[in-house]
């Protein structure tokens, strides 16, 4: 049994939906999604910023590979990772948000604490 949930894709789909929710979620801070893209994402998110707190540009590179946008990873950087660095994990914070109209889906908010 994996480590990660399938979230119902193929691997690449769901590769390319959590890098986008990632850089969406660095862009923005909040996000609004569903409650279990939002716990893969927040997982993915808090791996990110481990590395760019780390600054050396290995963990640049890293960062790069991941999120898409360069202007999102000169961000996570510059502003994002020195908030965090007293902070050992616990980066992100899900905020119910109740059901999706529609598919009764349960919905958060994922944003940076």
């Amino acid at each position: 049994m994996p480590g990660y949930k399938k979230l119902g894709r193929d691997s690449a789909h769901r590769k390319a939906m959590l890098r986008n929710l990632v850089t969406d979620l660095f862009r923005e801070e909040r996000i609004s999604t569903t409650d279990m893209r939002a716990k893969e994402a927040g997982r993915a998110a808090e791996k990110m910023i481990t590395l760019a707190k780390r600054g050396d540009l290995h963990a640049r590179r890293q960062v790069l590979s991941f999120v898409y946008d360069e202007d999102v990873v000169t961000k996570l950087f510059d502003e994002i990772a020195p908030r965090y660095a007293e902070r050992n994990g616990g980066y992100t914070r899900i905020l119910k948000l109740g059901p999706r109209r529609g598919d009764n889906a349960e919905t958060v908010f994922l944003e940076l604490v």
